[in-house]
C-alpha cells in the first residue's frame, strides 16, 4: 500500500512538473526537409553516448544501420556496440499512413512507437524494455532527430520513467 501511495504521488508531480512536450510541427518550414523514408534508405553509420540522470556519461557507442523502403514500409536494422564490450541488434519495422505520420515496432518495444516528421525534425515517442544489470524497465522515449545536412542528423532522446528523467542518448548520424 505504501508503494502505491508513493507511485501516485510521483505520478501527480510529474503531471505537474514534468516537461512539456514539443509538438514538431513547429518545424514545418525549417530546412533541409527531413523525410526518413529517404534519410534512413541505404547505409548508416553513428556515434553517441549514454548520459544517467545527473548528465554523467556512462556509455559510448558506435552503430551501423542499413534501412530499406518499398514505398511506405521501411525497415531499419541496427547493430550497436557498447564501450563497455557488449552488443545489440534492434530491427525496426516502420508504416508511414501519410507524409507526416507513422508507427514502428521493434523486439523490445512495448506496443508501437508514433512518429512524426515536418520541416527538419521527426518525433518518436515509445517505450522501450531496457536491460540494467539482469532486470528488465520499461524505459519511455521522446526520441528527436533533427536533419542537419543531407548527410548528417542529430539525434536527441530523453528516458523517462514514471515522468521523471533517468538518461538522456545523444547520437550523431552519417548518411554514407
Amino acid at each position: 500500500m505504501k508503494f502505491k501511495k508513493i507511485l501516485i504521488f510521483m505520478t501527480i508531480l510529474s503531471s505537474l512538473f514534468g516537461c512539456s512536450s514539443v509538438d514538431p510541427k513547429i518545424y514545418s518550414k525549417n530546412s533541409p526537409k527531413m523525410d526518413i523514408r529517404n534519410y534512413l534508405n541505404g547505409k548508416l553509420e553513428a556515434q553517441g553516448i549514454l548520459q544517467n540522470r545527473a548528465g554523467e556519461v556512462i556509455k559510448t557507442f558506435t552503430v551501423k544501420m542499413i534501412g530499406t523502403w518499398k514505398g511506405n514500409e521501411g525497415r531499419l536494422e541496427e547493430d550497436f556496440v557498447f564501450s563497455d564490450g557488449k552488443k545489440d541488434r534492434r530491427i525496426w519495422e516502420i508504416k508511414f499512413s501519410d507524409n507526416n505520420n507513422f508507427t514502428a515496432k521493434a523486439h523490445d518495444t512495448v506496443g508501437f512507437a508514433k512518429g512524426q516528421q515536418y520541416g527538419n525534425a521527426m518525433k518518436m515517442d515509445y517505450i522501450l524494455k531496457v536491460d540494467v544489470d539482469g532486470k528488465k524497465y520499461d524505459i519511455s522515449l521522446a526520441d528527436w532527430i533533427y536533419l542537419v545536412d543531407e548527410k548528417t542528423a542529430i539525434n536527441v532522446s530523453q528516458m523517462t520513467k514514471f515522468g521523471f528523467r533517468v538518461g538522456t542518448l545523444n547520437i550523431s548520424f552519417k548518411k554514407l
